[in-house]
């Protein structure tokens, strides 16, 4: 369950945070004692004042909202977006009451999940289209990010499809939990909010996760970064200085035990695997076999040019013929720190001073090992400076 209590009503257009003009009130929507919560305030940040309860929404399958947020439009109406309680295979969308906010009308059932169900639901709007996105129904685990979208908010929808730049990190880590549009004086996009529920999963204290989406045309882009910068006067974003290039740089974003990870590409079969026990988190890329092998897992990544460090944090066997951390494919020589020796506790490997001048590099873990070699390798982190 994603929203146990409920959000703010936060917008997506000026002014920042609307209120109910005929009221003068911001409105507070929350889940309690099987339905929904209204409260009232004066001002966003509250005291909210109880407002009443609704036990029942039309035209929902369960009579009540599962995982919920609230979507205000550019004519100020404001409504519910959800997923049905218990199981959360319909996704709905139910105007807010427009003389005070403290209703859920009759809601309209705009799509229905074939593939176990959505939560997390959040909604956004781009020139006239509304986006609706969910995540899988992976309780706190990291998904990628569903999207349905209409030009009319009740509908009829698009066919689901995955939002570009969810794939290879899942969401970077998280599930859809909040969305509003930033519009300044030279641009907009949309703030991502994801949420990883505070490590509940093993996926880092990360309460709200939040990320920068935009449009090539009509086609929502996630932008999956560690570190960035806002000029919200300006409605701009840019990378920052410090932000890790590696997606899915943990393993964390697979949730189970596997071979192949999001992200991330192999060569030398079922050697490659994760496993828990990670250096954070719940997971590790690991390299092992009780045969001789040859092995590699590595992630080709765009970037710009300038000058790079990569590290990992590893543990190894030792006794490969060759065990590696490497960069290559940047413009130059292959770069790489030797784990071939015995490292019995997580220890940080560094490869600094990898000059990029083509615009993507290639970095992994290599391994040229006998039977029973094994490496175990954690948090990669590729970042711009020497």
């Amino acid at each position: 369950m994603k929203w146990p209590f409920g959000v703010l009503l936060v917008p997506n257009t000026s002014p920042p945070l609307p209120w109910e003009t005929s009221t003068g009130k911001y409105v507070l929507v929350s889940q309690g004692n099987g339905g929904l919560v209204f409260g009232t305030s004066s001002t966003p940040n509250g005291h909210f004042t109880y407002a009443g309860t609704q036990s029942n929404i039309g035209g929902v399958s369960t009579g009540m909202s599962g995982d919920q947020s609230v979507f205000t439009d550019d004519d100020g109406k404001a409504y519910l977006v959800f997923s049905n309680k218990s199981g959360r295979s319909r996704l709905y969308v139910s105007p807010l009451r427009s003389s005070d906010f403290l209703q859920a009308e009759a809601a309209k059932n705009v799509y229905n999940s074939s593939s176990g169900g959505r939560e997390g639901n959040i909604m956004f709007k781009q020139n006239g289209s509304y986006y609706f996105c969910s995540s899988d129904l992976h309780g706190w685990n990291a998904s990628h990010t569903y999207c349905i979208t209409s030009k009319n908010i009740m509908g009829p929808y698009s066919a689901e499809f995955v939002l570009q730049g969810t794939d290879a990190d899942f969401s970077h880590v998280t599930q859809t939990g909040l969305a509003f549009t930033v519009t300044g004086s030279s641009g907009s996009f949309v703030m991502f909010g994801g949420d990883r529920w505070s490590d509940f999963a093993g996926n880092g204290i990360g309460y709200n996760d939040w990320v920068p989406i935009t449009f090539d045309g009509t086609k929502p882009v996630f932008h999956s970064l560690s570190q960035w910068t806002v000029d919200a006067t300006a409605g701009t974003w840019a990378v920052g200085s410090g932000n890790n290039y590696v997606l899915n740089p943990g393993a964390e974003a697979d949730r189970v035990a596997q071979n192949a990870l999001a992200g991330w590409t192999t060569t030398g079969g079922n050697v490659n695997s994760n496993k828990q026990g990670g250096h954070t988190g719940r997971w590790a890329i690991a390299q092992s076999s009780s045969s001789a092998y040859t092995a590699s897992r590595y992630q080709n990544i765009a970037l710009p040019n300038g000058t790079y460090t990569l590290s990992a944090w590893v543990k190894s066997s030792g006794g490969q013929k060759k065990a590696t951390i490497f960069a290559k494919n940047f413009g130059g020589s292959e770069l790489n720190a030797s784990i071939s020796q015995s490292i019995g506790s997580w220890t940080k490997v560094t490869v600094p001073g990898i000059t990029v001048t083509n615009g993507s590099i290639q970095v992994g873990v290599f391994s040229d090992a006998n039977a029973g070699n094994w490496v175990n390798v954690d948090d990669f982190s590729l970042t711009q400076g020497g």
